[in-house]
């Protein structure tokens, strides 16, 4: 033999190693003679080398407006590395909502041209920093008949939002008497699942639309020495109440000899809102005090001359 030669129909890299794959070497020998003979060899390499994963945990915050965030691979790895190289990256999950909050495991998943795959673990901190928008209405409450009134924080609503999920409205304050009848301003606290808050404020109207409770009852009175007599409207009040504080007037407390036997009295309730209710009571005049009689001084009087009698 004079001498042996190979040519390959692959490729290897710059420093003569073979790439991964198939390749075909040409063995040819020749003798002194110049008689020559060719054959053929594959040589093939294979990569059965995974990649090495190595992730970070990192943080993200939730969109302002869509309340989401998405992550790619890249953003969990931490310089990950194959012999060969790495061709795809993918994390699962990758997407997160509000119900995401806090602390999440995503696996990083690294494959290489041969198919070759490994994995890591991050944690994926999914934060929110948008407040809910607050969006206050004005609204009128009526007393009941107690003289209370109370409301929710969905009264006042009117159409607050957040990026994530409002997970509770609060009205301050929520509870209302006959101290608070008219304009009241109230706090509409918005919170969400983050924890994020945000007020706005409201006008709660509160009126007291019922009129007292009306009851009366009849009395007797006596003029007195001058011929004079009065009530009040106590006098002829039976019970009669409100939900709020009211006043009572009658429609004549003073009387005289004219106003002898039975008088017809309108008894009037009014309440600080100007609720009005009445009622009628008897009221009988009586005078029970006899006349005096003042009689002169004894006299003596001579009967007439011829006569018995003077």
């Amino acid at each position: 033999v004079a001498s042996i030669t190979n040519n390959f129909n692959g490729t290897s890299d710059a420093s003569g190693f073979y790439n991964v794959g198939t390749t075909t070497i040409t063995w040819t020998v020749e003798d002194i003679h110049g008689n020559i003979s060719t054959d053929n060899q594959d040589i093939t390499i294979v990569d059965d080398e995974a990649p090495i994963a190595n992730c970070q945990d990192i943080t993200i915050n939730l969109d302002g407006t869509t309340g989401t965030a998405s992550i790619v691979g890249a953003d969990v790895d931490n310089v990950s590395t194959d012999n060969c190289g790495i061709v795809s990256m993918s994390v699962t999950p990758d997407s997160f909502t509000s119900a995401n909050l806090g602390a999440n495991t995503v696996t990083l998943t690294l494959t290489d041209a041969a198919g070759n795959s490994s994995t890591c673990t991050a944690t994926v901190t999914v934060t929110d920093i948008t407040p809910p928008t607050a969006i206050c209405q004005d609204i009128t409450i009526e007393l009941d008949a107690a003289g209370t009134a109370s409301i929710v924080g969905s009264n006042i609503d009117n159409g607050s939002y957040d990026n994530g999920v409002v997970v509770s409205l609060d009205a301050s304050p929520d509870s209302f008497d006959c101290t608070n009848v008219g304009a009241n301003t109230v706090t509409l606290t918005v919170s969400d699942d983050a924890g994020l808050t945000t007020t706005c404020e409201s006008i709660v109207t509160v009126e007291d639309n019922i009129a007292p409770v009306m009851a009366s009852q009849n009395v007797t009175i006596q003029l007195d020495a001058s011929g004079a007599a009065s009530i009040t409207a106590a006098n002829i009040d039976n019970g009669s109440y409100d939900n709020c504080d009211f006043t009572l007037t009658a429609s004549q407390t003073d009387f005289d000899c004219t106003d002898l036997g039975l008088n017809t009295i309108t008894l009037t309730g009014t309440d600080a809102s100007n609720n009005v209710s009445t009622i009628t009571a008897d009221v009988t005049v009586e005078d029970v005090i006899d006349p005096s009689i003042t009689c002169g001084a004894a006299i003596s009087q001579t009967a007439d001359a011829g006569q018995a009698n003077a």
